[in-house]
């Protein structure tokens, strides 16, 4: 199937993206299920066989033959089993890969503000538990399309062949089990998602307590959030006893209901062997008869349970489908040269918020460098965020006389960098979380941070794992590695917000010389606190009170007196400094 024709939204994609496969499970599921009934019509003549031997009428050597097939039969059923459960099983694992995938790269394309208002515990339940479920529910379908539904035709077309009326009789109860389960479509559903809920709630505390562990201890506050995690964990084990009651207790009562005709079956069939019912009837038609009807009634009851399982993966389903947005795959950012960056009144504000700053203007070309700084809470870091995107801005910021925000999301990556003021490293190797695919010189980025010789020092040097699961970095090791991955994917546009705020001055001082003459053809914004380098920087952007003040060091040294001042506190050696 072409990518084209995939619509990832769509539950029906994924069954004809596994065509190959279902095909498989198609021809072993007809084989398996069709094969089933040798088992009732060997036992009705094994039955009948048995009877004529201890009548003379037939011999052991009769008997062994009909078991030898029998055992044949059951031997061909089962490797037809096998093969379809197992290609069930890669179809399940191909589409909960697929699914994952494209999730992760909705997920991975959303904002962080976006990513934060739905909380990390619900986008893990979505990313894990709801796709999981999601396709339980399309394996347990597609495996009951064959294991139930070819097998209650066949068997109730054997049913009617040996008493039509009879079978009728007898099947009136399973039908009765289908319309109880789904009458309980919507109490299924009411509390799974009332369990995904809480889920995702237990799994935000339980992030919450794991990071913030140290925090709860030295103020004291452990037993209070111990508290709390146990009303959340507490509430997620009603909820799931909840949702798990419904699932578990009705099988048995489908059962029970559809098992009901065989009632009608010994009393009629008896009177079928005696001659004195609808059909005369062997002991042997009566045993296959009876059998059939069993394994009727067990396959109806899993068809009723298939319902529910269904209904628990619509649920998922619903909360998953939004993030199943097309991706464009091997997708990469168009890399191009920048001979002019503008900015005119720009200005910015959060959703239903008030303004952060407003009017800002700058022209910047290659080679240039600009300092953005101000007061605390001043929007310098959401004056960084506007380039990204993430959210609409008022008035205008061009490239090359483009307007940023009308660039598709390959064209925009391709022009702005942008480094958060909190380093995000991945759980893998230093050279990796440089990298990240591309075959290039490690040393040349880490020797542009200054990180090379404390690297070589480690046992494992650019393979030391760090991460979740790595080395633990200090924040200077870990803010100069973050900063030698944005630049060793450079763009014409970086947006560097507080970049050495862990570092010494010394070590500031050789980072930025080296930036700047790695940066000759491009545009760097930095965002800082610190002052000291700022004399340095082409023009300086002044933030206070939403309000915006741009030109050179000098300039702002003589008209902002806040500026001044804090640059010479900061000379002097003052906390900015440590």
């Amino acid at each position: 199937m072409s990518k084209q024709t995939f619509t990832p939204n769509k539950i029906i994609s994924y069954f004809k993206t596994e065509w190959v496969v279902l095909l498989i499970v198609t021809v072993s599921g007809l084989i398996y299920n069709l094969g089933l009934l040798a088992g009732p019509w060997f036992e009705g003549r094994m039955t009948g066989c048995l009877i004529d031997i201890l009548n003379g009428r037939k011999t052991f050597y009769n008997m062994l033959i009909l078991v030898g097939c029998y055992v044949l039969s059951i031997a061909v059923v089962q490797v037809s089993r096998y093969i379809k459960r197992f290609y069930v099983r890669r179809f399940a694992n191909n589409v909960n890969r697929r699914m994952k995938g494209i999730l992760y790269a909705s997920l991975v394309e959303k904002s962080r503000p976006e990513l934060k208002e739905q909380g990390t515990g619900d986008i893990m339940t979505k990313a894990i538990l709801d796709v999981d479920d999601c396709v339980e529910g399309m394996r347990k379908f597609t495996t009951e399309i064959f294991d139930t539904g070819i097998a209650l035709a066949a068997y109730a077309g054997m049913l009617l062949y040996y008493d039509w009326r009879l079978a009728l009789l007898s099947m009136l109860f399973p039908p009765v089990s289908y319309l109880l389960a789904e009458k309980m479509k919507a109490i299924v559903q009411r509390t799974g998602v009332v369990y995904k809920e809480q889920s995702g709630a237990l799994s935000s505390a339980t992030l919450d307590r794991a990071e913030n562990a140290i925090t709860y201890r030295v103020f004291g506050c452990e037993q209070q959030r111990k508290q709390a995690y146990e009303e959340n964990l507490t509430a997620y084990e009603k909820a799931a006893v909840s949702a798990n009651i419904w699932n578990t207790m009705m099988p048995p009562l489908y059962k029970v209901i559809s098992m009901t005709g065989v009632l009608f079956i010994l009393y009629f069939g008896a009177a079928n062997v005696l001659g004195t019912g609808w059909k005369v009837w062997t002991a042997a038609i009566f045993t296959t008869f009876l059998s059939c009807f069993t394994k009727l009634s067990v396959k109806s009851s899993n068809a009723a349970k298939l319902f529910n399982a269904v209904h628990k993966a619509q649920v998922s389903w619903k909360r998953i489908k939004p993030l199943m947005n097309p991706v464009i795959e091997n997708e990469k950012p168009e890399i191009r040269t920048v001979s002019q960056l503008s900015v005119r009144e720009l200005t910015f504000a959060y959703p239903d918020g008030e303004n952060i700053f407003e009017n800002i203007s700058l022209a910047a070309k290659p080679g240039d460098i600009i300092g953005v700084t101000g007061a605390v809470a001043c929007g310098k870091s959401t004056f960084g965020k506007a380039f990204l995107g993430e959210y609409p801005y008022q008035g205008s910021i061009t490239v090359d006389g483009k307007e940023l925000g009308s660039l598709d999301r390959r064209q925009h990556a391709g022009i702005i960098g942008y480094l958060g003021h909190a380093p995000e490293l991945f759980n893998d190797t230093i050279e990796n979380n440089i990298l990240m695919g591309e075959n290039k010189n490690v040393s040349d980025y880490l020797k542009l941070v200054c990180f090379n010789e404390e690297v070589q020092a480690m046992p494992d040097k650019e393979n030391t794992m760090v991460g979740n699961g790595g080395v633990r970095l200090s924040g200077g090791q870990a803010q100069r590695l973050a900063l030698a991955r944005t630049l060793c994917h450079k763009r014409p546009v970086l947006i560097l917000d507080d970049p050495f705020s862990a570092l010494d001055k010394d070590t500031e001082k050789q980072i930025f010389a080296n930036l700047k003459k790695y940066m000759a053809d491009g545009i760097v914004i930095i965002i800082s606190h610190r002052l000291y380098l700022f004399p340095q920087m082409n023009q300086v952007i002044w933030l206070e009170n939403g309000q915006a003040v741009t030109g050179t060091h000098e300039k702002l040294m003589q008209e902002i007196p806040e500026y001044a001042q804090l640059y010479h506190a900061q000379e002097g050696g003052s906390i900015y400094e440590q």
